[in-house]
């Protein structure tokens, strides 16, 4: 890379793949020191209250479009998220960033309508619209009040079946996409966590960048986007949730009248490579006169659908996430060098990653990497206490609650379960 941050990476074997990235910033900073701080503990948790998910039911049109149907009363609007099972991952070869330029285009026109008429059209009923692609999904979206559904079901139907793909538009959201990725070599966070995921994942399509290249981008044509459509965005790979203040036979003839036409496809299999045998390796990614370092250790993980994922959950959450964090104790509360850790797992269709991150002052590198990888192997060398186990699991059920607050959380959560 000839961006000039600093980014030193050991990859080797904390029981499956492990990485380490250190990226230096590009810019100036300071990191915290140590300081007292007060020991008052907090006050005692109130008594946790029960929480029932709503009742959902589970069916599927004619043409295969599975749809989900969740009656939430509680306010007076309706949620429709549709997931279309092709992200990133179905990139083709050399032509990165696909799935995301299609997505991004889907309500840029569609049907008989310009981009400024189908915003217009959302924003007249107080609604919102969005499209966009993650690494295995591409969504579309939208929430409106009640008597505005058969109209945001038509938007919805509109963009997701009859995208214009329009020449001009394909050139602006391509210049968005490459100026974006020009910010994001600017910023050393970024550059860690790219060439983290290749480390991780290799060439398996989780280790290649989503958003594509300048190259990969340039040469993306029309025909190439519209294939991808076509290819891939058929009813019979699709999910849709409809929930909020709507019965379920009102929906369902909603969405049979918008979709109901929408004829079932032929989809291609996904078959990726397998990420690559665990090994070490240091990267380093260096720019002189940096005064602050970005640190990323990492090792491949699980996929979503794993047996072991909600143990993997609460383990990566004691190493660095809510309720716990072992990571910050030691990294910023006993030695003062920086102001936050933290460790995440990022789980997949089909494998996942654990990436630590953190940024420290330079002539603390050594140090805070140190820490960082001793962190790893303790997970595995002493037994858990039982205060922080305790504290990952009151996180987690404490937490739940919130993201089923609203009719967008609740489809959030059973299109989540359903597609993995």
């Amino acid at each position: 890379m000839a961006l000039g941050a600093r980014v030193l990476m050991v990859y080797g074997t904390l029981g499956l793949t492990t990485a380490l990235l250190v990226a230096s910033a590009f810019g100036t900073g300071v990191t915290a020191q140590s300081r007292p701080w007060p020991t008052e503990r907090p006050p005692r948790a109130l008594e946790a209250r029960p929480v029932k998910f709503p009742p959902y039911q589970i069916r599927k049109l004619p043409n295969g479009l599975q749809v989900v149907l969740v009656s939430h009363h509680e306010q007076p609007s309706v949620s429709v998220r549709m997931i279309v099972r092709a992200g990133a991952a179905q990139d083709p070869k050399g032509k990165m960033g696909l799935a995301m330029l299609t997505a991004t285009l889907l309500d840029q026109g569609a049907a008989a309508r310009t981009a400024e008429q189908i915003a217009d059209s959302i924003d007249f009923v107080g609604g919102i619209l969005g499209t966009g692609a993650g690494t295995d999904l591409t969504y579309i979206n939208t929430v409106v009040l009640k008597d505005s559904l058969p109209l945001a079901l038509q938007l919805m139907a509109d963009v997701v079946r009859r995208p214009t793909f329009a020449p001009q538009e394909i050139d602006r959201q391509r210049q968005q996409a490459l100026s974006g990725l020009k910010v994001s070599a600017e910023d050393p966070g970024a550059v860690a966590n790219r060439v983290m995921d290749r480390l991780i994942y290799g060439f398996h399509p989780y280790g290649l960048p989503g958003g594509g290249t300048a190259e990969s981008l340039a040469s993306i044509t029309r025909p190439d986007i519209v294939e991808f459509h076509r290819q891939y965005y058929s009813p019979n790979n699709a999910l849709i949730a409809v929930v909020g203040d709507v019965s379920a036979d009102e929906a369902m003839a909603g969405l049979t009248k918008a979709f109901g036409e929408w004829s079932a496809g032929a989809v291609p299999v996904f078959v990726p490579i397998e990420p690559p045998q665990p090994t070490k390796r240091v990267i380093v990614i260096d720019r002189p006169d940096a005064v602050q370092t970005e640190i990323r250790v990492g090792q491949l993980g699980i996929a979503r659908r794993h047996a072991d994922y909600l143990v993997m959950d609460q383990v990566v959450k004691i190493l660095g996430g809510e309720g716990a964090n072992r990571l910050q104790q030691v990294l910023r509360s006993q030695r003062g060098l920086t102001y936050g850790a933290s460790a995440d797992l990022n789980t997949y269709k089909t494998t996942g990653g654990i990436v630590a991150e953190t940024d420290t002052r330079t002539d603390a590198t050594a140090e805070a990497l140190r820490l960082t990888i001793d962190e790893f192997y303790k997970l595995q060398r002493e037994r858990v206490y039982e205060g922080e186990l305790e504290g990952a699991q009151a996180y987690l059920a404490g937490h739940f609650p919130l993201t089923i607050e609203t009719p967008d959380a609740i489809a959030t959560q059973v299109l989540n379960q359903l597609f993995y």
